[in-house]
C-alpha cells in the first residue's frame, strides 16, 4: 500500500462542508466517490487536515490517502481531475511516508478571510467575500488585533458546542491587506478551534465599525467567555489557504 499526499482547492459555495454527512453534498463525499470508481468499486478512505463549514472555501487544502495501485503522480493528478467536480482539484499529489497523516502531523494552518467595501458587490464575487455595509476602521482592527498574537486559552472564540477540552493555540501572524475594495485578514497558528477564524473576524470587524475598543481585545481574551466576543463572520468570506507540516 501507498499513501498519497494531496493539495486540493475547492469552491465552498455548492458545498454542506468537507465531511461526508447523509444525504448531503460534501467535498470528502465527491473525493471518496471518484477513489472509489478508480479502484473498481473499493472503498477508499479520505483523510484531510481538518474539516471546513459549508460555503467555506479552500485554496491549500491538504489530504491523504492510502492506494495500492501503482499510478505515477501525473497519472493520479490526470485521472482525478478529470473525474472530479468542477468545483474540486487537486493541485499537487506525491506520494508520502506510511506514517504521514494529513491531520495529526500539521504543526501550523494560514487562514484567509476576504470582505468587499464596495458600494454595490458584484454578482461574481457574491459567493466569495463577505459585503460590508459599514466602512471598518482597518488601523482600530490592527490595533485589536495584536492582543490575539501568541499563545492564549482561545474560548472566547470558540463555538460553544465543541468538545474539545484544550483551547490554548498560539497565533504567529495576524495581518490586513487592502487590494483595492476588498480587505483581507490573513492568520497563521499552530492551529484554530471550530469556528475560531470566524468569531476572531467577527469580533474585529465590531472593532472596526466602532461597537467595541480595540483596548477591548485582550480582556475579550482573558475572560474565556464566548458571550464575551463578537459575532460570527459570515462562513463564505473565509479560506483555508495553507497547511503546514514538519520538513
Amino acid at each position: 500500500m501507498k499513501r498519497m499526499k494531496a493539495v486540493i482547492a475547492y469552491d465552498g459555495s455548492g458545498f454542506a462542508g468537507y465531511q461526508i454527512q447523509p444525504e448531503a453534498r460534501t467535498i470528502q463525499m465527491e473525493l471518496m466517490k471518484v477513489l472509489k470508481n478508480i479502484h473498481k468499486g473499493r472503498d477508499v478512505q479520505v483523510v484531510a487536515s481538518g474539516r471546513t463549514d459549508a460555503k467555506v472555501h479552500a485554496t491549500g487544502q491538504v489530504i491523504h490517502f492510502d492506494t495500492d495501485f501503482n499510478i505515477p503522480v501525473e497519472g493520479w493528478l490526470k485521472a482525478l481531475n478529470v473525474l472530479l467536480p468542477e468545483d474540486i482539484r487537486v493541485f499537487s499529489i506525491e506520494e508520502a511516508t506510511p506514517e504521514f497523516h494529513a491531520r495529526y502531523h500539521t504543526i501550523g494552518k494560514t487562514y484567509r478571510y476576504k470582505w468587499d467595501r464596495s458600494k454595490i458587490i458584484s454578482p461574481f464575487t457574491r459567493n466569495y467575500m463577505v459585503h460590508l455595509k459599514q466602512r471598518p476602521d482597518v488601523d482600530a482592527m490592527r490595533k485589536a488585533a495584536k492582543a490575539v498574537l501568541g499563545t492564549h486559552d482561545f474560548s472566547s472564540f470558540c463555538a460553544a458546542n465543541t468538545g474539545v477540552v484544550d483551547k490554548v493555540r498560539t497565533i504567529r501572524r495576524l495581518d490586513f491587506e487592502e487590494h483595492g475594495e476588498e480587505l483581507h485578514m490573513v492568520i497563521e497558528g499552530s492551529g484554530f478551534l471550530y469556528n475560531m477564524v470566524r468569531i476572531i473576524a467577527g469580533t474585529l470587524f465590531e472593532v472596526g465599525i466602532g461597537k467595541r475598543k480595540p483596548e477591548e481585545m485582550a480582556g475579550i481574551i482573558r475572560s474565556a467567555d464566548r458571550g464575551a466576543a463578537g459575532k460570527t463572520a459570515a462562513a463564505h468570506g473565509l479560506y483555508l489557504e495553507n497547511v503546514e507540516y514538519e520538513s
